[in-house]
């Protein structure tokens, strides 16, 4: 991935709902102005939810998902209609759609009764008007039977489209300014060290993403980006001529980096950024807490936002087993998640173990967070973990006073 492309984490996901054959798919090819979406008369054409990246003008970097009809029937059509709800974990805007011929029913209502609980944001949209005109006051009489405005809409001719697209402006989220990686504790012209080792599991010739990610954040921020990898990062500090504001490292060798970084200098790391960033941070330091108090025949769930291709010494189903052992010294079961697999039943596991969640959006990030903690299964991220385990949390968190302040109440 380039460091122009947005990547799909970080991209506003807008997810459309409603029955079989209410248009869904045309309403996408027409908000785009592509046929990206298979349309046909058949109900049930979409099966699976459809992730499409792309740019909207002038919305900017989305994702478009397309789910399965909500009237979906048999026993696949379950299967199908509770991939749909799941899409809810993950959505920034719904676009609820009601098929003009058919008026509203207690499907739409139904899923837009779970869409105001999650507190999604969502556009009302009443497709087909070129085929059934409707009188106002047969719209409105819709409009209050759901509580919500109607935007009339025919996908096919494109009727109703820059309306639709005005409403989603508004009710789009603006975190811009609100969630930063780095930015918002970086001045222009600090220097940052990025201690980066050559990660196998990145594909050949690339950084991984949250590495990418940081560069960016630093640049946009004026600041000065310097990268090294762990054995140069001595001589980097001693070569600059100029104490950096902040070193960030991959975790996998913090406890390397933070001996040779000395203790006048800021230190954290990518996954801790991350934390940070999509998660909690106070929450996760609190679910690292949990490994003091670990017990022999403890079941721990380690997962992953996505899948890749495991080395010999993989950090999720190697290392980090690995270290929980040592540190807690019991005998620990490991379960393991990752890419759209996340348990909703977790009542079994004393901790869960999530990666930095780079793949995943900040919305389906804190619905993990808060799905554990609801239950009351401490829950902690990798980077968090690995810092606890080496004793060098409370100075990896040092840049955020916050959470400094938490570790000190102990």
């Amino acid at each position: 991935m380039s460091l122009n492309k947005t990547p799909r984490g970080d991209r506003v996901h807008i997810a459309l709902f409603g029955k079989r054959n209410a248009g869904k798919s045309s309403i996408i090819n027409a908000i785009t102005n592509q046929d990206i979406a298979l349309v046909s008369a058949v109900k049930g054409t979409t099966t699976d939810p459809v992730y499409k990246a792309m740019e909207i003008l002038p919305i900017g970097p989305v994702v478009i998902i397309d789910t399965a009809g909500l009237d979906d029937v048999g026993e696949l059509g379950e299967l199908r209609k509770q991939k749909t709800y799941e899409v809810l974990n993950k959505t920034d805007l719904a676009i609820l759609t009601i098929d003009a011929e058919v008026g509203v029913t207690d499907f739409e209502k139904s899923i837009l009764a779970t869409i105001k609980e999650k507190k999604i944001p969502v556009v009302g949209v009443l497709n087909k008007i070129d085929i059934e005109q409707l009188s106002d006051s047969s719209i409105q009489q819709m409009e209050k039977a759901l509580g919500i405005r109607l935007i009339p809409v025919s996908a096919l001719k494109k009727q109703g489209i820059d309306t639709l697209k005005n409403a989603m402006i508004k009710l789009l989220p603006d975190d811009e300014d609100k969630f930063k990686l780095v930015g918002d504790i970086i001045q222009p012209g600090d220097f940052i060290v990025l201690v980066v080792p050559i990660d196998k599991a990145a594909p050949k010739g690339r950084l991984i993403l949250p590495q990418q990610q940081v560069i960016r954040d630093v640049l946009e921020s004026d600041a000065i980006c310097i990268v090294t990898k762990e054995y140069e990062l001595r001589e980097t500090l001693e070569n600059i001529g100029r104490k950096p504001k902040l070193v960030i490292t991959d975790s996998q060798v913090f406890s390397k980096v933070s001996a040779d970084t000395p203790h006048d200098m800021m230190l954290t790391s990518f996954s801790i950024l991350f934390a940070r960033y999509k998660g909690d941070l106070m929450e996760l330091i609190k679910g690292a807490k949990k490994l003091d108090d670990l017990q022999d025949g403890d079941k721990i769930l380690i997962s992953e936002g996505c899948t890749h291709h495991r080395q010999s010494d993989d950090i999720g189903t190697v290392k980090i087993p690995r270290w929980i052992r040592q540190y807690s010294g019991k005998n620990i079961q490991f379960e393991f998640s990752s890419g759209m697999k996340y348990p909703q039943n977790m009542d079994d596991y004393a901790l869960v173990v999530h990666c930095g969640g780079c793949m995943l959006n900040r919305r389906e990030m804190q619905h993990r967070i808060k799905l554990a903690a609801g239950k009351a299964i401490p829950i902690v991220n990798y980077g968090v973990l690995i810092a606890y385990v080496q004793g060098i949390i409370k100075r990896a968190v040092q840049p955020f006073p916050l959470a400094s302040m938490l570790l000190e109440e102990d």
